[in-house]
């Protein structure tokens, strides 16, 4: 296969933030190093913490930063959804604020991609051998039973539905409504790119997940929240 575009300056990386004081700088840094980055996207969704005054005093002036700021807090898909309508480059890619995805890893993402063999690529946290923390047994159980549950009304066979890193075409991203506005997100995406039979591919990731003393937010309620948008999703005509 031939690459239809060049590997710099072709993604666009939408980044929600919330009260992300101590890991913002320097994730954003990383993924300003990354030659495929052409803009990111920081949309923070009402931090009540110095997460803002970080991005306006470090990075107002960076070309690449654009900046956006939700006055209330409406959640992860909402913010999401904020940096998807403002994306300009070919492939956009969401990137956590914390430190648990590594943007180094972004040309696994877009290889498929840039070969024009995919639509959408996932990394996924469950195959390969890249490194991961040892860190939940039941989240670990839990985001295997949402995936399969997901696999079942999708028809795909996917290993981590979960995931962040979920790289798309722009185009194609921009052309799906979506409508959750926390940690739903997910599972809704994966059913609709499911539903336009996207060429969806699977690639390997690392993961350093954090524990909740150390900022992570996703709980219980969002993982029945997940099982709703997988049947609503699923079986939307």
């Amino acid at each position: 296969m031939s690459h239809a575009l060049p590997a710099e300056r072709c993604l666009s990386v939408v980044m929600p933030v919330f009260n992300e004081e101590r890991t913002v700088e320097r994730v954003i840094r990383t993924v300003l190093e990354q030659p495929s980055v052409a803009e990111l996207l920081v949309v923070d969704d009402c931090s009540q913490d110095l997460t803002w005054q970080i991005l306006q005093n470090s990075f107002a002036q960076e070309p690449r930063v654009k900046l956006h700021r939700h006055k209330v807090n409406r959640g992860k898909g909402a913010a999401v959804r904020t940096g998807i309508q403002n994306a300009t480059a070919p492939f956009v890619i969401v990137q956590d604020a914390d430190l648990e995805y590594d943007p180094r890893e972004f040309p696994l993402l877009l290889r498929p991609l840039l070969e024009g063999a995919a639509d959408a690529v996932f990394g996924s946290r469950f195959i390969g051998s890249q490194e991961h923390r040892v860190l939940y047994f039941w989240h670990s159980v839990g985001n295997r039973f949402l995936t399969l549950l997901s696999n079942m009304f999708t028809n795909i066979n996917l290993t981590d539905m979960e995931t962040c890193y979920k790289a798309v075409r722009r185009e194609l991203l921009q052309s799906i409504p979506l409508k959750e506005n926390r940690f739903g997100f997910e599972p809704e995406l994966t059913a609709k790119l499911a539903r336009r039979n996207a060429r969806i591919y699977e690639v390997a990731v690392s993961y350093h997940g954090r524990t909740y003393a150390e900022g992570k937010k996703i709980n219980w309620k969002d993982g029945f929240r997940a099982l709703w948008c997988i049947v609503r999703y699923g079986l939307a005509d």
